[in-house]
């Protein structure tokens, strides 16, 4: 007896290891401009803010630039999702650095500590740049199209919320868990 369950032990342990919630896919093709989806579509920016409901989607707030990787094909009644990721405004904060060692050069290494541990590293927004995701294209504008949407691929399906970050970064987050 003890020997049996040896031998399932393992495979129940691998069982309550594995957790998340199955989501259903948002669509079956999606735009790209290239196969992979890696080259990107468009810059847009944020008209509203947007709370992201769960791991496939990102959050935006207003005002951010968005890199637009593609576009979901719409199905029936769902809504029109678009994939991208957030710009990190680096010449923002190298304005901020230059005006601090310019005028307050006794001080500039503790401030500019300072400043980045507000600014980039803290619990802000700035926390999800360079993570893809979803979001509605009705709250962004197209400002500056790169190269048209031509290819239409079929949306992939990822199978561990583990591997969600990787998936992310290849624009494969359409069905799959969430942690």
């Amino acid at each position: 007896m003890a020997r049996l369950l040896l031998l399932f032990l393992p495979g129940l342990v691998a069982i309550c290891a594995v957790h998340g919630i199955f989501m259903d896919r948002l669509a079956s093709r999606k735009l790209c401009a290239d196969d992979e989806c890696v080259y990107t579509i468009s810059l847009a920016r944020a008209q509203e803010d947007y709370s992201a409901p769960d791991c496939r989607f990102i959050n935006v707030k207003k005002g951010q630039w968005i890199y637009v990787y593609s576009k979901l094909v719409k199905e029936n009644e769902a809504g029109e999702f678009w994939a991208g990721s957030v710009r990190r405004d680096y010449l923002k904060y190298i304005h901020i650095l230059t005006y601090v060692a310019l005028n307050f050069s006794s001080v500039t290494f503790p401030l500019t500590v300072t400043l980045l541990g507000t600014q980039v590293y803290g619990d802000q927004p700035e926390d999800e740049m360079g993570t893809v995701g979803y979001f509605p294209s009705n709250l962004v504008q197209e400002q500056h199209v790169y190269q048209e949407a031509t290819k239409e691929v079929p949306t992939t399906v990822s199978v561990s919320g583990g591997a969600r970050e990787g998936l992310r970064s290849q624009g494969n987050v359409d069905v799959g868990r969430c942690e």
